[in-house]
Formats: C-alpha cells, sequence, structure tokens
C-alpha cells in the first residue's frame, strides 16, 4: 500500500525548507491570535469575575437600575438599545449594499464600477469619529427639527448604517464575484432572463459571503463607540420610540471608564464581556444560517 503525503506535510523529508518556514510561520501566528483572544477573554472575566461572583448574573438583569453609587448594575436598557441600533443599522445598510454590489458585478460599466469601487474602500477607510462629527452636525439637526431632541436611536441607526455600509458592499461583491460564471451561463442557456437568474440562483449561491458580510457589518456596528456616543444621546433608558435618547453599552464603558473604581469598575467589564458574547452570538447565527442554506441545496 502506497502512502501518499500533502505537499506541505511537514512529515515529508521532499519537503523544501521554505515551505516548511513559511508553514511553521502561518502555523504560529494562528496559535497567537488566538492566543490574544483567550487572553482577551481572561481578562475580561478576571476583572468582572468578583461582582458576578459576588451577585450573580441575573443582577446585571434584574437590579433597580443603572446606580453604581448605589450597587445597582441593570444593564437591560443599554443592552436592548445596543440591540436595536445593530439590528436597525444592519437591516438599513444590508439592501443597499447588496444593490450597489450587484450593480457592480453585473450592471456597470468597467468605469463606473471601478469609480464606485474605489469610492467604496475610501469610505470604508473614514475613522468612525468623522461620521460621528457628520451625525452630530447634519443628522441630529435634522431630526431635531422634526422630531426633537434629534439626538436619539434613529440618529445612531443612521449613522451606523452609513459607516457599515461600505464594509458590507465591499465583502458582498466578493461574494458575488466568487459565483462560478458557468451557474449564469446555465441559466441563460435555459432561457432564464438576467433579473430571475440574479434572484434565484447568484444571489442564494453567494449568500454564505453576503451572510459572512451582514455578521462583520453587524459585529462591527454593536462594537461602535464614538460614532454612537456623539449622536445617541447617551440617557440610560429603554426606547418606547425611535426619536428617544439612549445610552449604548460601549458608549456606558467610554464614558464611565475614566472615573470608575470598584465594583463600578467591575461592572463595565461586565459590559465588556456582554458585547462580545453578543459577537458570538451573531457568528454562530451566520454559521447556522450558512448550514441550513448548504443542508436546503444538497
Amino acid at each position: 500500500m502506497r502512502i501518499t503525503t500533502s505537499p506541505f506535510s511537514f512529515a515529508s523529508r521532499h519537503t523544501p525548507k521554505g515551505d516548511v518556514l513559511m508553514w511553521s510561520f502561518f502555523a504560529v501566528a494562528s496559535f497567537l491570535a488566538s492566543l490574544i483572544l483567550v487572553l482577551i477573554v481572561a481578562f475580561l472575566l478576571g476583572e468582572a469575575g468578583p461582582l458576578v461572583t459576588e451577585g450573580g448574573f441575573a443582577r446585571f438583569f434584574t437590579d433597580p437600575g443603572w446606580w453604581p453609587k448605589e450597587q445597582s448594575f441593570n444593564m437591560t436598557a443599554m443592552l436592548v438599545s445596543s440591540l436595536l441600533l445593530t439590528v436597525g443599522a444592519t437591516l438599513v445598510a444590508a439592501p443597499f449594499a447588496v444593490a450597489v454590489a450587484v450593480f457592480m458585478v453585473f450592471m456597470g460599466p468597467a468605469w463606473l464600477t471601478q469609480l464606485m469601487r474605489r469610492l467604496v474602500e475610501a469610505s470604508a477607510a473614514v475613522p468612525t469619529v468623522v461620521y460621528g462629527l457628520w451625525g452630530v452636525t447634519t443628522v441630529v439637526p435634522a431630526l431635531n427639527a422634526f422630531h426633537p431632541p434629534g439626538a436619539s436611536l434613529l440618529a445612531g441607526i443612521v449613522v451606523l448604517a452609513l459607516m457599515v455600509m461600505p464594509t458590507l458592499t465591499i465583502l458582498s461583491r466578493e461574494a458575488l464575484q466568487a459565483v462560478p460564471d458557468s451557474f449564469m451561463q446555465a441559466s441563460s442557456a435555459l432561457g432564464v432572463s438576467r433579473a430571475r437568474t440574479l434572484a434565484h440562483v447568484v444571489l442564494p449561491a453567494a449568500w454564505p459571503g453576503i451572510c459572512a458580510s451582514l455578521v462583520l457589518g453587524a459585529a462591527r456596528a454593536i462594537g461602535e463607540t464614538m460614532a454612537v456616543l456623539m449622536v445617541c444621546g447617551n440617557i440610560v433608558q429603554t426606547p418606547n420610540s425611535l426619536f428617544d435618547p439612549v445610552r449604548a453599552l460601549t458608549s456606558n464603558i467610554a464614558l464611565e471608564m475614566p472615573y470608575a473604581m470598584g465594583t463600578h469598575r467591575s461592572s463595565l467589564f461586565v459590559a465588556g464581556l456582554m458585547v462580545l458574547l453578543l459577537v458570538t452570538v451573531l457568528v454562530m447565527i451566520r454559521e447556522g444560517a450558512v448550514r441550513e442554506r448548504q443542508g436546503a441545496g444538497s
């Protein structure tokens, strides 16, 4: 029986030394990246652990309110606000991002596609504080003229949607470009219109990549601090409408960490754990959606 080995197997004595060094570097880099994440989680747990052990994790949802001086650390309102901001921004940005990506890949002329690609990439590189500044000077006054106070959940959704749209567009474009040309050729050979081919063949085939872009966009939105801090009003309350001021978990950490001490400081690390947990849940939802789509297609 002949034993075959991968061309990059470390066990093969015929593997060039350059390949061994390269793959060793990749292995070490992967290990270090994973180790950094583990250390971050361990640090958060170490800082938040004493407070969680003292009163239990449920207290962060059952305490009377967010009053750190009175040892009351209810984060429900801020958690709900963070989720509403994230979901709202993703729902607003996703249709526009996918539409722009479809136009760039399948419809636009080459010169316009190239121009749009550069503009989208430049937009993705804009610092978040610039988006926040634009929101404070443009979005908030416009909303204030329509429904005071202006600084609100809706302002945060608008700013975050504009901020995550370039990321969604770039990743959706890459997912659409990865769809084999044979899919469209086969559909065209069967007499299916271009619009139906895009809707029923190309987009479903690109769904795993588009879903990944939605998760990354939502993760960026839920972790955003400065822009949300600048336009949302920073009042700890569960919003009853889009025009109510809110405070996100990340904004709360940025606002109170400079002077927090003792249990108050520990509670902010609990907020950090909640944000990390939300991102983990997003990734799990993405994996489940992709597996369901793959199962339906097989």
